[in-house]
């Protein structure tokens, strides 16, 4: 009997599980079976390929050489297979299909929920499933098959990625219609430092750039409030708590209906982030995923 049909799918999908998790215990619990029944489809995995497909640490376990093979090929495989079956449903028009969608924060509080919601309007039979992470988690999803669609911030390329979109993206201060602030369209970091500010945490692009900018300029910024939550931010500036920042994408809503004022900040490396709308390089997307990929390419603009 030839290898390859020795690759069953409970062998790969319990091998796949290990992988994510680096854990066998911690897969049997999210595959709600015995750890002894993982250990078996490993270890009939690596006897039909004759080769160790984890290195066996303390902390858990990681993928081999080996095992990075697999997996590839494994992700490949099942993505390969959603391709067919959104073609086939595909052939009666776009009236059925699902979209995994993992992005920054700022993107899943109101641009994305507002952007999908437009989407079914013209086909109601799609369904979303939207996953807020870190810039880095979100490219990592992908990468690894398990976001059909990345829209993140970005400093530098990442391998493996086609960036469908990119576009420019300045940290701008958000204040309030009524803050001291608010008559102007751009201001400094001295003049933002009086004020009461609210930050993300540092894994955050904006907060990143910010902090190199005040590092620079001398200045230390004492945040009244920190949160990995954008939206309790947003909220915190929407009830007259002091500023934060962001994009012009993840407000746009609030300023076109005059709840919040967003103003350029002056200072060198604020424009060093782009947006990025990321798939998986060499991905056949399915036809849901490619008319939700062209959605979001007409909306990302300013207009």
């Amino acid at each position: 009997m030839q290898t390859s049909q020795h690759l069953q799918d409970t062998a790969i999908r319990y091998f796949l599980e290990v992988v994510r998790s680096g854990s066998v215990s911690e897969a049997a619990l999210r595959l709600n079976v015995s750890a002894s029944a993982v250990s078996r489809q490993i270890a009939s995995l690596e006897e039909v390929l004759q080769t160790p497909l984890f290195e066996r640490r303390p902390r858990g376990m990681v993928a081999s050489a080996a095992g990075e093979l697999l997996a590839h090929h494994a992700r490949r495989h099942a993505l390969e297979a959603d391709q067919v079956v959104s073609d086939i449903q595909a052939l009666h028009g776009l009236r059925r299909g699902h979209v995994r969608v993992m992005a920054s924060a700022g993107f899943s509080f109101e641009f994305l929920p507002h952007a999908m919601a437009s989407f079914r309007n013209k086909h109601p039979g799609m369904r979303f499933q939207l996953t807020a992470a870190s810039p880095a988690a979100v490219t990592h999803a992908v990468r690894n098959g398990d976001a059909d669609i990345g829209l993140t911030y970005s400093r530098a390329a990442v391998r493996d990625i086609d960036v469908q979109h990119r576009q420019s993206s300045p940290v701008i201060a958000i204040m309030p219609p009524d803050h001291p602030l608010a008559r102007f369209s751009s201001v400094t970091l001295a003049q933002m430092h009086p004020y009461p500010i609210a930050l993300l945490d540092e894994g955050n692009t904006a907060r990143q750039l910010f902090d190199i900018a005040c590092g620079q300029r001398g200045l230390e910024f004492e945040p009244v409030l920190e949160s990995s939550q954008f939206d309790a931010l947003v909220r915190f500036v929407l009830h007259g708590g002091g500023l934060t920042l962001g994009g012009e994408v993840t407000v746009r809503e609030y300023v076109r209906r005059g709840q919040l004022h967003t103003a350029a900040i002056r200072e060198r490396g604020m424009n060093a982030r782009s947006i990025e709308l990321q798939t998986l390089t060499g991905r056949q997307l399915p036809q849901g995923v490619k008319a939700f990929v062209e959605h979001l390419r007409v909306l990302l603009p300013a207009r």
